[in-house]
């Protein structure tokens, strides 16, 4: 498995996700430390979805909702089982894009390494 550059500790990812704000908006610094690169699955083992994004609860929501059409809508594919957080837009870009070439026990690894139970880790960052 490649190496983690970037990524932090779970406790760090979780409190990085702790928004920064002046006068009810985030900092350019909240916004550049928070990059994350995410794995969905439908199930324990079962189909997988990676991507990236800049607000993870958000777009995690918008996976749940079914509100875009695409992969994880038509597969079903929801639950968040792992996640890690970014410095910066072009680490998380080609960590997403290194996964993506993983093979699939890799990929299961690096999930079961920190989250052996596949539990559903929205409900960590939405609170």
């Amino acid at each position: 498995m490649p190496a983690q550059a970037g990524i932090h500790s779970l406790e760090e990812k979780i409190l990085s996700l702790d928004k920064t704000r002046v006068r009810g908006k985030r900092t350019r610094m909240a916004i550049e430390k928070n990059f994350s690169v995410y794995i969905l699955a439908s199930g324990k083992h079962g189909t997988l979805y990676i991507g990236m994004t800049a607000n993870l609860p958000r777009r995690i929501a918008e996976h749940r909702s079914k509100s875009i059409e695409g992969f994880t809508k038509r597969y079903d594919v929801s639950r968040l089982v792992y996640f890690e957080m970014h410095d910066n837009f072009e680490s998380a870009a080609k960590r997403e894009k290194n996964m993506k070439a993983w093979k699939r026990d890799w990929k299961t690894r690096l999930i079961e390494e920190q989250n052996p139970d596949w539990q559903d880790l929205f409900p960590v960052i939405a609170s």
